[in-house]
């Protein structure tokens, strides 16, 4: 065992440790639980971190298999792990992230009853996202996909005593099979065309028949995002993450920053050696499969940024963000702008875990309310959170020198040559500032709307606030390594990380992305300003009855989940119920167990008449048998 086993061994095994200790003991322990679990985070994180360092600095690559899980047929799963800088960038996020997020957690489930499950599950979820990461093959990252899909049911449901969460986790994992099921077919038929699920083995294949192969390999890559579209919340598969906000606040930072909702955006990145080969290959309405992945990641951040215009919720307005952000990336990755999307994963990690753990700061202070019309004025209140979100907010919209504006600008030229996605990014960041500090300004400024609520409002302690002032200083510098381009120190770390076709010419840093990306988030802040500081309340209302046919239909969600009710939900529903249970459980099961119930009931009522209590009879019916026997015995 070598020194990068031991590495990988800590890195996966200490939150491992800290999940059965605390699901095991934890109940035992009062206020332990929370120590042990971020006291393994630092073990992990500190592991991990040396990875990383070794993959993106040293440009160390390792392939190692410990042993062969199962060896079938001509089927061969090894466990074994993957370290290059992929890799690294994910660990760093995963395990730096969420050890501040389990630190704020002590503070903010200090008080709750289920303290010691929730630090079990809480380490669960990391543990089964580093497999995910580390694992050298798609088997072995579908565990860790399942597990965070588990670990996800059980913290959106962590409440489960109350309906909303525990339907909420329902439908996160309901969905999320939706999307298994493409994975699934994608491992089946990248075994049937290349004998391995490796993904070097695999890679290496899929470049050397991507001409002979190509139709098939497209499919397998149309498999994949729809796995993606689960996991990473993308149309239509989407409609599970605003509903996840039912968990508990530090569980939302975890999913939607460096965890469960990245794992899609990282399949498609180690799936590029696909992707690229299939550029010109149409798989679906005519578009390749890249092709498909930009589109799609592109219409649903615009869809999902107008839903956050009209809505009230702080966490679902954070959550809207998300599914945006993460369609961000998938429309560069769509357009093999690979470096971009990770760059914006990496930095999206800080400023989106420091907005969800500041909206937790509030409701901490706020009673746990969730409606920012109740709000106002607390900066005198919260002066920290309200800083805080305020550096998450610039960084949301992408204006310098904050860490979203690099890798936003990466985004913007990535898919600059494609003007549909390009301009619907570019509108997209305007909105994306307008929600924004929409929500700030009505968190933050003006006069308090719910006195009652003002006066009992109180800054968060200091276990809270310093996990928030180190994801700010995230949020600020992380960008920094990208200055530069394509000479950067980004472009460095991930030199050679992801395969890309030979006649690819990548667009030239011009100005004009970066002009109009600054230019979308300055005109939304004003916007914003304009409405809710400036006119407040005169406008907003103005333009919602104006255009109420508009502001209905955002603020419905364009009744997307009533649809799939309609259309999915209950005719599924119907045929379950009418199908399966009375069909199958009612006729089938039941017939044939009260069927056997009523010949036996036959026998005995007919037999039950020979039991006369007379020896004279028994001793007629022995003989009778006796000479029965004899006669067939006789002809046999």
């Amino acid at each position: 065992m070598n020194t990068t086993d031991v590495l990988v061994l800590l890195t996966l095994g200490a939150p491992f440790l800290g999940f059965l200790i605390n699901g095991s003991l934890g109940r035992f322990l009062g206020k332990l639980p929370g120590w042990i679990a971020t006291l393994a985070l630092v073990v992990s994180a500190t592991s991990g971190g040396i990875l990383a360092y070794q993959a993106l600095f040293q440009h160390v690559h390792v392939d190692r298999t410990f042993y062969v899980w199962a060896h079938i047929g001509g089927l061969e799963i090894p466990v074994g792990y993957l370290i290059d800088p992929l890799t690294g960038v994910m660990l760093f996020v995963v395990t730096f992230v969420s050890l501040w997020i389990h630190l704020y957690s002590i503070g903010y489930m200090a008080h709750d009853k289920g303290y010691w499950r929730y630090f079990s599950y809480l380490n669960m979820f990391v543990f089964f996202m580093l497999v995910l990461v580390l694992g050298n093959n798609f088997l072995l990252t579908f565990v860790g996909w399942e597990g965070v899909g588990l670990a996800s049911y059980l913290l959106i449901g962590f409440w489960y005593f109350n309906d909303a969460p525990r339907q909420a986790g329902m439908k996160a994992f309901v969905v999320n099979r939706i999307g298994d099921a493409g994975f699934l077919l994608a491992m089946f038929l990248i075994f049937v065309l290349f004998g391995s699920l490796k993904y070097e083995e695999v890679f290496k294949a899929v470049l050397q028949h991507k001409e002979a192969m190509a139709p098939v390999i497209a499919l397998a890559g149309f498999l994949l995002f729809v796995a993606a579209t689960g996991k990473s919340a993308q149309i239509p598969l989407y409609v599970w993450l605003p509903d996840a906000m039912e968990g508990p606040t530090p569980v939302s930072a975890l999913i939607h920053a460096a965890t469960m909702v990245t794992a899609g955006v990282y399949l498609v990145a180690r799936a590029s050696a696909i992707y690229s080969s299939v550029v010109d290959v149409p798989v679906l309405f005519g578009l390749s499969a890249p092709a498909l992945v930009a589109l799609i990641g592109a219409f649903t951040a615009f869809f999902a940024a107008t839903m956050a215009l009209v809505n009230n919720d702080l966490k679902r307005i954070l959550a809207f963000s998300t599914i945006s952000q993460l369609g961000y990336m998938f429309a560069a990755a769509g357009m093999l702008g690979y470096a971009a999307a990770v760059f914006h994963l990496y930095t999206h990690a800080f400023f989106k875990a420091l907005l969800f753990l500041t909206a937790g700061s509030v409701m901490h202070a706020m009673h746990d309310v969730l409606d920012i019309q109740r709000m106002g004025g607390l900066w005198k209140k919260l002066p920290w959170t309200g800083l805080f979100m305020l550096i998450g907010g610039l960084a949301l919209a992408a204006l310098p020198p904050f860490s979203g504006f690099f890798s936003k600008d990466e985004i913007l030229i990535a898919v600059e040559e494609n003007p549909l996605v390009f301009w619907l990014l570019v509108i997209t960041a305007f909105m994306t500032a307008f929600y924004m500090f929409r929500m700030f300004f009505m968190v933050f400024l003006g006069k308090p709307r719910d006195e009652h609520l003002y006066e009992h409002a109180h800054e968060s302690p200091p276990i809270m606030l310093l996990p928030m002032g180190v994801l700010a200083v995230g949020s600020v510098v992380a960008g920094f390594v990208g200055i530069g381009g394509e000479n950067s120190l980004w472009a460095k770390m991930l030199h050679h990380a992801f395969v890309l076709p030979e006649n690819l010419h990548h667009a030239e840093h011009s100005t004009l992305p970066m002009l109009l990306g600054i230019a979308a988030g300055v005109g939304g802040i004003l916007l914003a300003w304009v409405m809710y500081v400036f006119l407040w309340p005169k406008l907003p209302v103005l333009l919602a009855r104006t255009l109420r046919p508009v502001y209905v239909l955002l603020y419905n969600r364009y009744w997307v989940d009533e649809l799939y009710d309609l259309l999915f939900v209950k005719p599924l529903y119907g045929v379950s119920r009418w199908l399966l249970f009375l069909a199958v459980d009612r006729v089938l099961v039941d017939g044939t167990v009260n069927a056997l119930a009523w010949v036996s009931y036959g026998f005995g009522y007919v037999f039950r008449g020979l039991q006369t209590g007379s020896v004279r009879t028994y001793a007629l019916w022995i003989v009778i048998g006796a000479v029965m026997l004899v006669g067939i015995l006789h002809f046999v």
